[in-house]
């Protein structure tokens, strides 16, 4: 592993990412028939639900690109559950998602703001920069939340034509450390944009878990508090593929159909993404899920909890944790079940629970844990 003040090359960089990739793809290929992993949300399955919807659309012809009934009546309950403004564009993944939405809201010379740990400014490779043409600043934080007074800086940019003029803020429902922003958080930070004629982008690839950990409507989270547009996903929370656009204001939506297909996010079948929309958000399939993650979050939490004082870094506010531990416990644990160190500096793991883990799950984390530290 890298100390921390050691020189980085490329090769150094290049080398440690094989080691990994190698040591992922061993464990999954041992593992791969019986695996349960607290990696990620994205690893486990899709809801029975979902494929049945995908295989009830599988009959006849319909038309391509979403001029199709599965499409139409996915478009009116979105309108039924965000409000009458919100219209409905879905897309191919979350990375693309993000992009369309960002591309309708700046030009070349604007800028795009988002915390330092947002996963446009760290897990998106450039694309939001590339593919916009605008620049991306980014802000710190302690809890993965901006607040209102780390946009002041950049206002001080307006007018200036030396500098790109800040357009757009981008947040995360759920951030990418697990915390949940407030209705009134979001409110907050929604009317200092608009004061400065900025828009407020939210990515909600888990926006189920937020809203079913507050215990608020979709709707209460995002049109009601102002978010301008919105990525809206299922893949994290039992969906087979696909996300979506859902812009607030007429002049987002104007031109999202133009900028969908140049992004090359354009479903041609776009009947089995707007069909698996449609099962997840009938009899709130997406708010059963979300809330069983979430409680699996808090039961292994809990358990951790009275295992051993483990040091954990952030409020668990939907389904991730963040925690230290010894790194000898991290790498034995690696050898057994999969999830990702988060900081290898600080011995920090995050670990994930998702709509299908089980308590059989959990038990069998925790108890390797007290296998490990001998208890």
């Amino acid at each position: 592993m890298l100390k921390k003040g050691a020189k980085i090359t490329n090769i150094m960089i290049e080398k440690e990412c094989a080691e990994q990739k190698v040591k992922i793809c061993t464990f999954v290929t041992s593992n791969f028939i019986k695996m349960r992993s607290f990696g990620s949300d994205n690893h486990s399955g899709i809801h029975p639900d979902i494929l049945n919807a995908i295989n009830n659309a599988n009959v006849n012809h319909v038309i391509a690109y979403g001029d199709d009934p599965y499409t139409q009546k996915v478009s009116e309950k979105i309108s039924r559950i965000f409000g009458e403004k919100a219209q409905f564009f879905p897309m191919f993944n979350g990375t693309g998602a993000n992009i369309c939405a960002l591309k309708a809201c700046v030009q070349t010379f604007h800028a795009i703001i988002s915390a330092e740990t947002g996963h446009i400014f760290v897990d998106e490779c450039g694309a939001p920069e590339w593919l916009t043409g605008a620049s991306l600043k980014s802000v710190s934080t302690s809890n993965g939340k901006v607040t209102p007074d780390k946009l002041q800086p950049f206002f001080h940019q307006f007018g200036f034509e030396h500098h790109a003029q800040p357009k757009v803020l981008y947040i995360s429902q759920l951030t990418e450390l697990g915390t949940a922003y407030t209705i009134q958080e979001i409110n907050e930070l929604a009317d200092l944009l608009h004061q400065n004629n900025m828009y407020l982008h939210l990515d909600g690839a888990r926006i189920a878990n937020a809203a079913a950990s507050l215990g608020v409507s979709l709707k209460a989270l995002t049109a009601d508090a102002g978010v301008d547009i919105l990525s809206f996903g299922g893949t994290k929370n039992g969906m087979m593929l696909g996300e979506s656009v859902i812009t607030f204001r007429p002049e987002l939506a104007e031109n999202m159909k133009y900028i969908r297909k140049q992004s090359a996010q354009l479903y041609s079948k776009m009947r089995f993404c707007s069909a698996q929309f449609d099962a997840y958000l009938e009899n709130d399939l997406w708010l059963k899920n979300a809330t069983h993650a979430n409680k699996m979050a808090h039961l292994l939490r809990e358990q951790l909890s009275q295992i051993a004082p483990f040091e954990f870094t952030q409020e668990t506010e939907g389904n991730i944790i963040l925690v230290k531990m010894d790194p000898v416990l991290i790498e034995k644990l690696l050898e057994h079940h999969f999830f990702y160190v988060w900081n290898e500096n600080t011995h920090e793991i995050r670990l994930v629970t998702s709509w299908d883990t089980t308590e059989e799950d959990i038990q069998h984390f925790t108890n390797d844990v007290k296998k490990l530290l001998k208890l």
